[in-house]
Protein backbone atom coordinates (compact mmCIF):
# COMPACT_ATOMS: atom_id res chain seq x y z
CA UNK A 1 0.00 0.00 0.00
CA UNK A 2 1.30 3.20 -1.29
CA UNK A 3 1.44 6.44 1.78
CA UNK A 4 2.36 9.71 1.20
CA UNK A 5 2.85 11.64 4.33
CA UNK A 6 3.13 15.42 4.67
CA UNK A 7 4.24 17.38 7.15
CA UNK A 8 6.08 20.68 8.03
CA UNK A 9 3.08 23.04 7.69
CA UNK A 10 1.79 25.93 9.45
CA UNK A 11 1.48 29.53 10.61
CA UNK A 12 4.00 31.38 9.63
CA UNK A 13 4.39 35.25 9.39
CA UNK A 14 5.27 36.91 6.44
CA UNK A 15 9.09 36.87 4.84
CA UNK A 16 9.46 33.41 7.17
CA UNK A 17 10.32 30.01 6.34
CA UNK A 18 9.31 27.06 6.68
CA UNK A 19 10.67 22.87 5.14
CA UNK A 20 8.05 20.40 3.92
CA UNK A 21 8.41 16.97 4.04
CA UNK A 22 6.55 14.00 2.20
CA UNK A 23 7.67 10.67 4.03
CA UNK A 24 7.03 7.46 1.39
CA UNK A 25 6.11 4.01 1.57
CA UNK A 26 5.04 1.15 -0.93
CA UNK A 27 6.73 2.27 -4.04
CA UNK A 28 10.33 2.69 -5.41
CA UNK A 29 10.96 5.74 -4.47
CA UNK A 30 14.30 6.26 -6.28
CA UNK A 31 12.48 5.54 -9.44
CA UNK A 32 9.78 8.23 -9.24
CA UNK A 33 9.10 11.40 -10.28
CA UNK A 34 8.21 13.28 -7.25
CA UNK A 35 6.20 16.94 -7.06
CA UNK A 36 4.71 19.20 -4.86
CA UNK A 37 1.32 21.04 -5.28
CA UNK A 38 -0.96 23.54 -3.53
CA UNK A 39 -4.45 24.46 -3.93
CA UNK A 40 -5.48 27.58 -1.94
CA UNK A 41 -9.01 28.22 -0.95
CA UNK A 42 -11.18 28.93 -4.24
CA UNK A 43 -8.31 28.01 -6.48
CA UNK A 44 -7.52 25.05 -8.29
CA UNK A 45 -4.69 22.58 -7.64
CA UNK A 46 -1.56 23.60 -9.33
CA UNK A 47 1.95 22.72 -9.47
CA UNK A 48 4.97 24.17 -7.33
CA UNK A 49 7.88 22.11 -7.97
CA UNK A 50 9.05 18.60 -9.46
CA UNK A 51 12.02 16.71 -9.18
CA UNK A 52 12.81 14.07 -11.51
CA UNK A 53 14.63 10.56 -10.83
CA UNK A 54 17.56 9.91 -11.05
CA UNK A 55 19.07 13.17 -12.21
CA UNK A 56 17.11 15.48 -9.72
CA UNK A 57 16.31 17.71 -12.46
CA UNK A 58 14.20 19.95 -10.99
CA UNK A 59 11.41 22.58 -12.26
CA UNK A 60 9.58 25.15 -10.30
CA UNK A 61 6.25 27.13 -10.85
CA UNK A 62 7.39 30.67 -12.10
CA UNK A 63 5.95 32.23 -9.07
CA UNK A 64 7.98 30.42 -6.89
CA UNK A 65 11.41 30.33 -8.32
CA UNK A 66 14.09 31.42 -6.05
CA UNK A 67 11.69 30.97 -2.92
CA UNK A 68 11.25 27.62 -3.03
CA UNK A 69 13.48 24.41 -3.45
CA UNK A 70 12.66 21.05 -4.14
CA UNK A 71 14.92 17.86 -3.15
CA UNK A 72 15.02 14.45 -2.12
CA UNK A 73 16.89 12.01 -0.52
CA UNK A 74 16.18 8.38 -1.84
CA UNK A 75 17.83 6.75 1.09
CA UNK A 76 15.35 7.91 2.87
CA UNK A 77 12.39 7.83 0.53
CA UNK A 78 11.81 11.19 1.80
CA UNK A 79 11.15 14.80 -0.43
CA UNK A 80 11.27 17.64 0.56
CA UNK A 81 10.06 21.67 0.32
CA UNK A 82 11.91 24.71 1.34
CA UNK A 83 9.94 27.43 1.18
CA UNK A 84 11.54 30.95 2.17
CA UNK A 85 10.49 34.18 1.77
CA UNK A 86 6.62 33.39 2.53
CA UNK A 87 3.94 35.79 0.91
CA UNK A 88 0.80 35.74 1.88
CA UNK A 89 -0.64 34.25 -1.45
CA UNK A 90 1.44 31.27 -0.49
CA UNK A 91 -1.28 30.13 1.87
CA UNK A 92 -2.73 26.69 0.62
CA UNK A 93 -2.83 23.24 1.62
CA UNK A 94 0.91 21.70 0.11
CA UNK A 95 0.47 18.39 -1.53
CA UNK A 96 2.91 15.89 -1.96
CA UNK A 97 3.00 13.73 -5.29
CA UNK A 98 4.63 10.72 -6.66
CA UNK A 99 4.55 9.32 -10.67
CA UNK A 100 5.82 5.63 -10.19
CA UNK A 101 4.45 6.18 -12.99
CA UNK A 102 0.77 5.49 -11.21
CA UNK A 103 -0.08 8.51 -9.67
CA UNK A 104 -0.26 9.05 -5.42
CA UNK A 105 -1.03 11.76 -3.54
CA UNK A 106 -0.59 12.83 0.45
CA UNK A 107 -3.16 14.23 2.36
CA UNK A 108 -1.44 17.15 2.40
CA UNK A 109 -0.13 19.78 4.88
CA UNK A 110 -1.71 23.40 5.17
CA UNK A 111 0.93 26.15 5.06
CA UNK A 112 -0.70 29.82 6.50
CA UNK A 113 1.29 32.82 6.09
CA UNK A 114 -0.18 35.97 7.89
CA UNK A 115 1.09 38.41 10.44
Amino acid sequence: QVQLVESGGGLVQPGGSLRLSCAASGLTFRWSIMSWHRQAPGKERELVASISSPCGLTNYADSVKGRFTISRDDAKNTLYLQISNLRPEDTAVYYCRAASPKIYWGQGTQVTVSS
